[in-house]
């Protein structure tokens, strides 16, 4: 006989504690609690049988794993909770008895807690921080925009905008923004860190209402965190490509308004402290307080120092050899080709990456990289400077923008290297003919496109085309607007294919003019017609209601023989049908093979499969309809227009 075994003592009774127990176990407040599993990345569980993880009761409750909280109580934070509640205490105890000067030492002395454990714990790797950094980057850039109240500090605002500019220069400096899209919520940017898509929301900067229904706290504490981390991934992206962090901030140029220029950015290895560290002299008192050793170790180092340029002479030597050795046999391999992988038993190609893919990936991605790079561009007053500014120069763009949107500008309005102009006004006075007017979606559609647009299409006062999201994916069946009406073209190809266009569009033109004024002249030589015969019969006195009685009988005999021939021609259509589409029925005849030997279940999900396609297939007719209409629409105005 097996051991006996006590109700509650095993299974999802143990690995389930409720709130209220968790609560008694750590003895902690409600709000500590909570803090503490955000901080912790501890969540509430969801038992299969609630029944059993209640011990038999059916009273709602939030339930965690026991696990989880036996790891709390072992955090050295529980323990500062405790210090700081202890130290709220004597403060108040303090304050009401009026000695000031104890409670200023009990603030010089109040317990402070850092997070940095708590996210080493979280994240053993950097690649684990930047995969979550999506939150973290959308809470701080919030946070950034947020007013100052009673409950949000203007010092946790100034740290999320130091936080924020800190990233956005990295970004800037290894040009890793991949994609943008402008949303009602906010504007959404896409970049690629070490291998990782980071994708963020930066919300508009209007000013905000802070709503009343939201719990506050609960966000703070998110935002600690995220702070924290962000804190760490801007130091290991600054540690990696030499740059100082954290980088000085201008005060002159942020009180201006400066943004993003307000913070200096300087190497770790710059040319100019080396030259001074190694060519700075040695001092009499320095040398006297140096000892024997010390003394031959500088002699040493100053006979390296002046034998380092022969040195560095002999390397360049060696690294030309080898740079023209490594030459010829690149111009030896020059004709190798790369064979194409070969293809599976069922004709699909396999995924293998071949070298000439990666060189083709690269070759693009550097492309896109300086997509702006021979672009000056100048930003009027009235456009968003702290978006644009940043997607321009993380493609190479040198920007300048109107006194009005702050100091630091490298260039002004008059300066004649402005390639283009984004302004948003309806229409532009004063033109420079040596640059274009683009409106500032332009921006935005050339990155997603990866194309520098024409700017036609994005003039000053113009209805702009549609700005599609990056972000969505088309599966098989979806409707995908046409790439050659949205995306657009490049600048080249439009000065060389305008001319055609405009003749084929003359031609479609004169066609469709000649189509309706012959059938103009068919309805009215059938209405003369008509009206002619009715004038005859009233002469000869018969009634109206007779007349138009014999029409109708006519009418309807034309119709009838007009349909004899149809149905005489029908079965030879049908067999023809029938020859064109033999390999459709044989499909369908598998098809309903296939579905009598499903099951009940099975026939369910697929008619609801098929319903699911042909309501996607619906829709995109619909779409396309619709497309088709507007088109039309837009051609015959434009016509009258024309002709007025």
């Amino acid at each position: 006989m097996g051991k006996l075994h006590k109700k509650g003592k095993a299974g999802a009774a143990i690995n389930y504690i409720t709130r209220n127990q968790a609560l008694k176990k750590l003895q902690v407040t409600l709000a500590d609690f909570r803090r503490l599993c955000i901080l912790k990345g501890i969540y509430p569980r969801e038992p299969k049988n609630k029944k059993k993880a209640n011990k038999g009761s059916t009273a709602p409750s939030t339930f965690y794993y026991a696990k989880d909280i036996q790891y709390l109580m072992h955090e050295p934070i529980l323990g500062k909770f405790r210090e700081y509640k202890t130290f709220a205490k004597k403060m108040a105890k303090v304050m009401s008895k009026g000695q000031y000067s104890t409670a200023k030492t009990l603030a010089e002395n109040k317990p402070i807690y850092t997070l940095d454990h708590i996210i080493k714990e979280r994240y053993p790797t950097f690649t684990d921080a930047l995969r979550d950094l999506d939150d973290a980057l959308c809470m701080i850039f919030l946070f950034a925009t947020m007013p100052k109240t009673e409950k949000i500090k203007s010092e946790t605002i100034e740290n999320c905008q130091r936080l924020a500019a800190e990233f956005q220069h990295y970004i800037l400096h290894t040009r890793s923004l991949r994609k943008t899209f402008l949303s009602i919520k906010g504007i959404y940017y896409q970049a690629e860190i070490k291998g990782q898509t980071v994708t963020w929301l930066v919300p508009y900067q209007f000013s905000q209402d802070v709503p009343t229904d939201v719990d506050f706290r609960v966000m703070l504490t998110f935002l600690e965190f995220h702070q924290t981390l962000c804190g760490f991934v801007n130091y290991r992206l600054y540690s990696d490509v030499n740059l100082v962090y954290p980088p000085a901030l201008d005060l002159k140029l942020d009180e201006g308004g400066a943004g993003m220029n307000a913070l200096i950015i300087e190497s770790t290895q710059s040319s100019a402290n080396i030259a001074k560290t190694v060519n700075q002299p040695i001092t009499s008192s320095v040398a006297a307080s140096l000892s024997k050793e010390e003394k031959q170790r500088l002699q040493e180092s100053e006979k390296r120092l002046k034998s380092l340029s022969s040195k560095i002479a002999r390397i360049q030597e060696t690294e030309d050899n080898t740079t023209t050795a490594e030459n010829d046999q690149d111009a030896d391999s020059a004709m190798d080709e790369f064979p194409a992988p070969l293809p599976n038993l069922d004709g699909t190609a396999t995924g293998t990456v071949t070298f000439t893919d990666i060189q083709k990936a690269s070759q693009h991605l550097t492309h896109f990289q300086s997509l702006f790079s021979n672009c000056a561009i100048f930003l009027s007053r009235e456009v968003p400077r702290y978006s644009l500014e940043f997607v321009l120069r993380a493609l190479g763009a040198q920007v300048g923008w109107d006194a009005v949107l702050g100091e630091g500008s490298p260039f002004d309005e008059n300066d004649d290297r402005i390639t283009h102009q984004i302004s948003d006004r309806p229409t532009q006075g004063h033109r420079f003919l040596s640059r274009q007017y683009v409106q500032p979606q332009w921006a935005y559609d050339c990155i997603n496109a990866g194309k520098i647009l024409v700017g036609d299409a994005y003039f000053v006062g113009k209805t702009l085309p549609p700005h599609l999201s990056p972000f969505v994916e088309a599966k098989e069946g979806d409707y995908v607007p046409d790439a050659n009406q949205f995306e657009g073209q490049t600048e080249d190809l439009a000065i060389e294919s305008g001319d055609e266009d405009e003749e084929d569009e003359d031609e479609d033109d004169e066609d469709e003019d000649e189509e309706d004024a012959d059938e103009e002249e068919e309805e009215d030589a059938e209405h003369k017609d008509l009206h002619q015969i009715e004038l005859e019969a009233e002469a000869k006195g018969v009634a109206f209601t007779e007349f138009e009685a014999k029409e109708n009988k006519k009418k309807t005999k034309a119709a009838k023989a007009a349909a004899e021939p149809a149905a005489s021609s029908a079965p030879a259509t049908r067999s023809a049908g029938k020859k064109r589409t033999a390999a459709e029925a044989e499909a369908e005849e598998a098809k309903e093979l296939a579905k009598i030997m499903m099951t009940n279940k099975q026939q369910k999900l697929y008619t609801k499969i098929q319903y699911g396609k042909d309501k996607k297939a619906a829709e995109v007719e619909k779409l396309t309809k619709k497309k088709e209409q507007l088109a039309k629409t837009a051609k015959a105005s434009a016509n009258k227009k024309a002709k007025k």
